[in-house]
């Protein structure tokens, strides 16, 4: 079956986190993404974390579905082979720091004029314009600057970070998103543009109300460890055997389920405490009592009364309990997927789920280069031409 962005040809100018996981989005449902690579070591993404026969299984699952060409873009022959790609593609993707696509002579002037109708997604550190604009930017720093740092973690520790790569990953979502706004303005007559993503907004972006809270009332949001400032009560409790349960029971109506549940029918009763307004200003009371709670039962016995009760409620999941939970099985999030070696290794499954035309995993991340020949014959080149380019180190 094809998906639904069969048809549409990306190009993936990237390396590392953010270019290729929204690259990656786009072969998922059915794109043609090339992924260009340095000849040599190709995109460092593929020596990062755990390695099976010399390649990352991050790379694996990152780069499915995509078709790999080794191309030197510091060589003329290099660069005059990714505009050619360039003029049939629709997308092409890049997350250089500004102003390196335009030294290696592929600017948006230049990609433009060979194709008034791409769409060219660049993501970088800061964005295109400002004066930060030419800093070097990871996901850390997005996350840094974009706020969620210094929201993220215990009170009485330094800020925390998710143990993933949060900042790009958002940064990647948001790229998609503008890619398809794009492809639908040229879909209905308009021209192509340049989606400009930075990863400090992409974190903003997600930050709620935390600049009109600053500006109307002197409010600095800080960090609150498992709970949710405002929203009361929502937190992680700890459990009588050891561990703990995340409960989320801050709708007027659950929470009156939730105090009757854990024996507090008068705080369930409280006409102070029946809008979030009030509970906000007792959190501290309500988090108490619930936790009092909790640890006079194992997680299994507390989510077995709130899960009975209507009360929004989970453990805290490690890998291995995602691998073996039923319903991560029954959404097909986890799948199997044929290494080198011909080695099954569990991969995630595909996000979102459409009904009639569902994303495919067709083949895992490529060797350095797979695809270079079958890329070099499309665009016209000859054994010959391939040959020769080859010799000259032009492509891998």
């Amino acid at each position: 079956m094809e998906g639904p962005l069969a048809g549409i040809r990306v190009l993936e100018l990237g390396t590392l986190i953010a270019a290729p996981f929204a690259a990656r989005l786009f072969a998922e449902f059915g794109a043609e993404v090339i992924k260009i690579e340095q000849p040599g070591q190709g995109d460092p993404l593929r020596k990062w974390r755990k390695l099976h026969q010399g390649t990352s299984l991050w790379w694996y699952l990152q780069s499915r579905n995509k078709k790999s060409i080794a191309l030197d873009l510091k060589s003329t022959d290099g660069v005059a082979i990714a505009k050619a790609l360039a003029a049939r593609a629709d997308v092409v993707i890049e997350n250089f720091r500004p102003g390196a696509l335009e030294k290696m002579g592929l600017g948006w002037n230049v990609l433009s004029e060979l194709n008034p109708k791409l769409t060219l997604v660049r993501i970088s550190g800061y964005g295109q314009t400002g004066p930060y604009h030419d800093r070097p930017g990871f996901g850390a720093i997005g996350e840094a600057m974009g706020g969620l740092r210094y929201t993220t973690g215990d009170p009485q520790s330094p800020p925390a970070r998710t143990g993933i790569s949060i900042g790009d990953s958002l940064a990647s979502l948001h790229a998609v998103i503008g890619a398809l706004m794009s492809l639908l303005h040229v879909r209905t007559g308009g021209e192509g543009q340049i989606v400009d993503v930075s990863l400090f907004e992409s974190v903003f972006n997600l930050m709620e109300s935390l600049v009109p809270e600053y500006d109307l009332m002197g409010h600095v949001r800080a960090r609150s460890g498992g709970s949710l400032p405002g929203i009361s009560p929502s937190n992680t409790y700890p459990t009588s055997d050891g561990s703990y349960v995340v409960i989320a029971g801050n709708s007027d109506a659950i929470f009156k389920r939730l105090m009757t549940t854990i024996g507090r029918s008068d705080l369930a009763a409280d006409g102070t405490l029946a809008t979030n307004d009030g509970r906000v200003a007792r959190n501290a009371e309500l988090d108490a009592a619930i936790a009092d709670w909790t640890r006079r039962h194992t997680v299994a016995e507390a989510l077995e009364a709130l899960e009975a009760a209507g009360v929004p409620a989970g453990r805290i999941y490690s890998v291995a309990d995602i691998v073996d939970d039923p319903h991560y099985a029954a959404r097909e999030m986890i799948v199997p997927t044929i290494l080198p070696g011909e080695v099954s290794v569990k991969m995630p499954g595909i996000v979102p789920k459409l009904s009639g035309t569902p994303g495919t995993i067709r083949w895992s991340g490529p060797e350095l280069g797979e695809h270079t020949e079958v890329v070099l014959a499309e665009l016209g080149k000859t054994e010959q031409d391939i040959r020769e380019l080859r010799q000259r180190g032009v492509v891998q």
